[in-house]
């Protein structure tokens, strides 16, 4: 069992709840009973799912306890509601780890690679923690403050949004000592009347919570970066920059690719610098800017900073390479599967197009999801980017993606089906020994299924993304 995180005594302290059954200590804290660790406890939520279900699944699975609504045949604490008891462990969390410096990453691109790139900068200097996954909502945050240790000195946070309203909380909760806002972009438009606008505002949300004196690091050639700048001023915060433009705090100069990634020359303050880095998209020169400010805030030196960048390596389903053996010899695939907008899309497309050689380009895309009215020509809009990429084929699923397929020319045409599950048969037929293969989309299209019936050729596993 892990060392002990919480004892059950505390969790009623964080929760208001009450005893049923013995005392328990817990290793861990988690909502799923699938991937539950024996020591953890086990937060019974009522979310599209009842967690209560799950239960029996947990104490099997070596949960040491639960806290549920109701009592279990096992140690747990009863609350009136698990998921507002999450946030109160979370809370608790956070001031427990009274040393512990906090920052908080959002953005419409990039942001889980970012928080991922600067967890791996802060363990570096010494006891870190921070988002795993995706973790960026109402649960994960808070389930994230949860399982930080006492003794962390340094955690990064994912704070992600669909609607105006949610980031603010989320950011009240972990209250920041310096936050980034990698991007702004047209995501999840079709909830916002004002478009691209709201998502501008919904996005400033984050400062919030942002600890006063605090830094707020910012995409100085974003349309929104004036948006931005105004809001984190309102809450005292130092703006840092980045980006190529000649006013970025940290200046982008040049970003070029490698066989292994790419190199990025910048100036940082005026003070030059370039190191390499194992991610080759082109979006990455900037990002990884953003991760160096934010270490920089968050007091981590710049060669510790930069070694860890250097050697930070893509994730699966943002950018992750794999060689896959097949008769006659083995293709590349480059998974994107995970999410997808026109940013992302764009960055992916023109990466694709940069790379050099003469293997054969297929890209295989599914559904762009909550783009709104803007959906049907965000889609039909690809064909322009896929045409300077030099991709050769096309393949791609869902009734939005039909869009894409009639502005195509004939000659780019591999194929398309109303679904993912449909047009796999066809893709798995089409690959050729040699071909370089990517896969992207949203998650809700489920692009990542292409992934893995791509993945599976070669007989290994074929990994959900």
């Amino acid at each position: 069992m892990a060392p002990v995180l919480w004892t059950s005594d505390e969790i009623v302290a964080a929760t208001g709840g009450r005893h049923s059954g013995a005392a328990f200590a817990a290793g861990g804290v988690s909502v799923d009973s699938r991937t539950l660790e024996p020591g953890d406890l086990f937060v019974a939520l009522e979310a599209e799912r009842d967690g209560h279900a799950f239960l029996e699944a947990a104490f099997e699975a070596g949960a040491s306890g639960a806290l549920a609504r109701r009592a279990v045949p096992g140690p747990c604490i009863i609350v009136d509601d698990t998921l507002q008891a999450l946030t109160g462990l979370g809370e608790t969390g956070r001031r427990r780890a009274r040393h512990a410096r906090r920052g908080a990453v959002t953005g419409s691109v990039g942001k889980t690679s970012v928080t991922q790139a600067i967890l791996a900068g802060l363990a570096r200097v010494g006891p870190a923690h921070g988002s795993v996954q995706s973790y960026n909502n109402h649960i994960g945050v808070p389930l994230t403050l949860a399982r930080m240790p006492p003794a962390t000195r340094r955690a990064v946070f994912e704070i992600g949004m669909n609607h105006a309203g949610e980031l603010a909380p989320l950011s009240r909760l972990v209250r920041p000592s310096a936050v980034a806002v990698t991007s702004v972009g047209p995501v999840h438009v079709e909830n916002f009347v004002d478009g691209e606008a709201g998502v501008a505002a919904a996005k400033a949300e984050i400062f919030e919570g942002l600890q006063e004196g605090g830094v707020a690091v910012l995409p100085a050639d974003n349309r929104w970066f004036g948006l931005l700048a105004e809001r984190a001023g309102r809450r005292g915060a130092k703006v840092r920059s980045f980006g190529p433009g000649a006013g970025a705090d940290a200046r982008l100069e040049r970003f070029e690719r490698s066989s292994d990634g790419a190199l990025v020359t910048a100036r940082i303050d005026g003070q030059p610098l370039k190191f390499p880095i194992r991610q080759s998209g082109a979006h990455w020169g900037a990002m990884s800017l953003c991760a160096l400010l934010m270490l920089e805030a968050m007091e981590v030196d710049r060669p510790d900073a930069v070694a860890a960048l250097s050697s930070f390596e893509p994730l699966d389903g943002r950018g992750a390479e794999r060689r896959v053996g097949i008769e006659g010899g083995a293709f590349t695939l480059v998974d994107e599967s995970y999410n997808a907008n026109p940013i992302s899309m764009n960055a992916a497309l023109e990466t694709l197009g940069a790379r050099s050689g003469g293997a054969r380009k297929l890209v295989v895309l599914t559904d762009m999801l909550e783009l709104g009215d803007e959906a049907g020509a965000a889609h039909a809009a690809l064909a322009a980017q896929i045409e300077a990429a030099g991709v050769d084929l096309v393949y791609c699923a869902g009734p939005l993606m039909e869009g894409l397929w009639h502005a195509l020319p004939p000659s780019r045409r591999g194929g398309y089906a109303r679904c993912a599950g449909e047009l796999a048969p066809q893709l798995v037929e089409a690959i050729e020994p040699g071909d370089l293969v990517m896969v992207k989309g949203s998650k809700g299209s489920k692009a990542w299924t292409l992934k893995a019936a791509l993945a599976a050729m070669d007989g290994g596993p074929a990994d959900g993304g």
